[in-house]
């Protein structure tokens, strides 16, 4: 047994632990839930940001209108990503999924404490009744982790009393519908009362604390810690070449950190601050673009050079592949080669997106390029998904062809050595046939 297969063996378990683990399973399908309103709330940001001469200009009278959607959207993440994920965890409970969605959306929304006016204005200058109105910024990017644990902590509790019947049950002949609504009544209560007591009687900030306690890994996996960025790259990577999805497994533990990373940059890019000051460099946009393009382990370059092998099944297995390389799709060589369980492609598959990271890195911190700032589809191709992330820049666009560039070098040599291995089968196979 080699040593990539003892080292397989060891990882499986865990790895199939940590993505069938029910309340990580219910995190990373909640937030995945979410990705058409935050997709197409970044695209806002795109139109306010168009490189066009006096384009700002013109644009400028109705920028409180045009903001109104990503306001909605990528700034209500929150209270969003609270409802999927008490839906799904509820789902796999086999509770009422509506049921669960809600009652994690009112957990989050007790934890945020109602700005109390007595008269104001908005941002037209119009008069503002008073009243008490809910703080967006609560509910946008700065309270997901707050929202996450909102929505355990409710679903949780729906379902404690429904395994320990502690509902309230309707006759038979009621509609399934009533039934439910009736059966909700106790957990709600419940909910009520365990997160709007200690915020609103004890002054218990559960999301200020969870700012407090994650910032140290946050900072090291999406701000600018460049060992973060490289040790994310090696562990996707290392997965991949084992045969484990690695996003899948890693995805539930680092994808609320590249959402709040990303929309923490959009909302602050949104309010006005330059995309070169923004906080967080190793966004899942920041690898998609420069450290993977065409797939985990940048495989468009590899891609590319099987379409000029001259191992007939390469040339063919490149050709059918350079579609979906384009557009970030990369399951057909991984696979197809396969680059999963092969020593002497795994060394550049997990070397070639360190280089890339690295290397932009640098180019990031001398500030040549600047930060991402919104969230589009993963399938752009790569030079067009760094423009538009990084506000229309240049040097972005240009980094993806050095990237990919360093990608072809860093891969040739693996290429054709594997080349090689590959003409001599088939060169054998064909004396056999004859």
């Amino acid at each position: 047994m080699s040593f990539l297969d003892t080292v397989a063996m060891k990882l499986l378990p865990i790895a199939n632990a940590i993505g069938n683990q029910r309340h990580l399973q219910s995190i990373r399908n909640g937030l995945i839930s979410i990705l058409p309103l935050t997709i197409v709330g970044s695209f806002f940001t795109i139109v306010l940001n168009l490189p066009i001469p006096g384009y700002s200009e013109w644009v400028a009278p109705y920028l409180a209108a045009l903001d109104v959607p990503f306001r909605f959207t990528v700034g209500l993440m929150s209270l969003y990503a609270s409802f999927t994920i008490g839906a799904n965890l509820g789902g796999s409970y086999k509770l009422d999924k509506i049921t669960s969605g809600f009652l994690a959306m009112l957990a989050t929304v007790l934890m945020v404490v109602p700005i109390n006016l007595a008269e104001g204005v908005n941002q037209s200058g119009e008069a503002v009744a008073a009243g008490r109105y809910l703080p967006i910024a609560s509910l946008g990017s700065q309270g997901l982790f707050g929202a996450i644990i909102a929505a355990l902590v409710a679903v949780e509790l729906y379902h404690f009393t429904k395994a320990k019947n502690l509902e309230i049950k309707m006759p038979d002949g009621v509609p399934p519908v009533v039934g439910e609504s009736f059966g909700a009544l106790l957990p709600t209560l419940l909910v009520i009362l365990l997160f709007w007591i200690p915020r609103h009687f004890f002054g218990f900030d559960l999301n200020g604390l969870l700012t407090i306690a994650i910032s140290p890994l946050k900072g090291f996996l999406t701000g600018n810690n460049l060992l973060g960025g490289v040790i994310t790259q090696f562990v996707i990577c290392v997965f991949w070449v084992l045969g484990i999805h690695g996003h899948a497994v890693l995805g539930p533990i680092i994808r609320p950190f590249w959402d709040q990373a990303i929309l923490e940059n959009a909302e602050l890019f949104q309010g006005g601050m330059s995309a070169f000051d923004l906080p967080n460099v190793f966004t899942e946009q920041f690898y998609q673009w420069y450290a993977q393009m065409g797939g985990t382990g940048a495989t468009l370059a590899l891609v590319v050079l099987f379409m000029f092998s001259k191992s007939k099944y390469l040339k063919q297995l490149g050709r059918l592949s350079i579609l979906p390389g384009i557009f970030n799709i990369n399951e057909p060589i991984i696979f197809g080669t396969p680059i999963v369980m092969n020593p002497l492609l795994a060394i550049p598959f997990i070397l070639v997106p360190i280089a890339n990271t690295i290397l932009v890195y640098i180019v990031t911190a001398l500030n040549w390029v600047p930060k991402m700032m919104v969230k589009p589809p993963f399938s752009i191709p790569a030079p067009l998904g760094a423009l538009i992330t990084s506000n229309w820049n240049w040097v972005a666009f240009v980094m993806v062809f050095v990237c990919f560039f360093v990608s072809l070098a860093i891969y040739y040599p693996f290429f054709k050595a594997f080349e090689k291995i590959q003409v001599t089968q088939e060169e054998q196979a064909q004396v056999e046939e004859a």
